[in-house]
């Protein structure tokens, strides 16, 4: 099967390289032409267009920063709707709004094309490594032609059901994500300005009932300073905003999400929009003048697991 990527940013890019890394006949895209010679001096076939590279491919796959540019690169002029015919699959893996995913599927159906949806969690270092999650909705039969590529760019993936289903639970664990990483913020506080030593305190937390994967792996680069944790302050103020639409959109008011969403906004207003999200906790370091910092932990995250081709739970 060929396979056409599109986005090849912080995760699009780590999963794009595991499928190169895998042999795979890969065709790429990104506006960014530094990335695109870099896949193209790895061995990857380089597209003019979206609607070129989906003319080109079986299997064209998405990642991009909002829904707004995913809907640009499907259905411009240029576009991947314009490129698809019978049978050829777009799996959308960006995180994005159910709705959205819907929508452009009827396009995509319209051509006698197949659209799925298939977010990753995890973090960046594990879809470095194909050691991902990856969440999946649309047909299956359509989920299990696309399994074994599937199971290369992530190692536990689950089919949640019907299309736009896997962008709703995506937008379920990142908000999670983001109120553990505030919820941090506070911990660190505390712990600081009370004189634990911080290293024993990470050991404390990652072994008790608070523990969580957003302190495993953010916590680190809290503590050394350097925030590193690929992703951005405007990203998760766009999946947060996702999630609280989503409440919306099924008349649930929500009470902890909204407050949530106004720490990282505020966060985003002090260290930009491009800042990295774990600098949320900067907030309340600047606000009291402290420092979360302990030695030996690293700068930026990387997945020590071994690469294992993934399997469906």
């Amino acid at each position: 099967m060929k396979i056409g990527f599109i986005g090849l940013g912080n995760v699009g890019g780590k999963l794009a390289e595991s499928l190169l890394r895998n042999k795979f006949d890969l065709t790429v895209r990104d506006l960014d032409q530094n990335l695109t010679k870099n896949f193209k001096d790895k061995g990857a076939k380089i597209s003019n267009s979206a609607k070129e590279l989906a003319e080109k491919t079986d299997l064209i796959i998405t990642c991009l920063p909002s829904p707004k540019i995913c809907a640009e690169v499907m259905e411009s002029s240029e576009g991947v709707i314009n490129g698809l015919s019978e049978n050829k699959i777009w799996l959308e893996m960006s995180t994005t709004d159910e709705g959205e995913v819907k929508r452009l599927g009827k396009l995509v159906m319209n051509k006698k094309a197949i659209p799925l949806d298939g977010p990753v969690s995890g973090g960046c270092h594990r879809a470095a490594t194909g050691n991902i999650a990856i969440f999946v909705g649309g047909e299956r039969n359509s989920f299990e032609k696309i399994l074994p590529i599937l199971t290369t760019m992530g190692r536990k993936i689950l089919h949640t059901g019907d299309l736009g289903t896997a962008s709703i639970l995506k937008v379920i664990t990142n908000y999670l994500a983001s109120v553990h990483l505030a919820a941090l913020g506070e911990a660190w506080t505390v712990a600081k300005k009370s004189n634990l030593d911080l290293d024993k305190t990470y050991k404390g937390i990652a072994i008790s009932s608070g523990n969580s994967f957003v302190h495993e792996t953010e916590s680190q680069v809290i503590l050394n300073g350097s925030y590193n944790i690929n992703f951005t302050m405007d990203l998760v103020k766009k999946d947060m905003s996702l999630f609280n639409e989503l409440s919306k959109k099924i008349n649930t008011p929500l009470e902890i999400s909204p407050f949530v969403l106004e720490i990282f906004k505020d966060a985003q207003k002090k260290y930009g929009s491009r800042a990295w999200s774990s600098m949320v906790v900067k907030r309340l370091e600047d606000k009291f003048g402290l420092s979360f910092r302990a030695p030996n932990f690293p700068s930026e995250l990387i997945d020590n697991e071994k690469e294992e081709k993934g399997y469906e739970i």
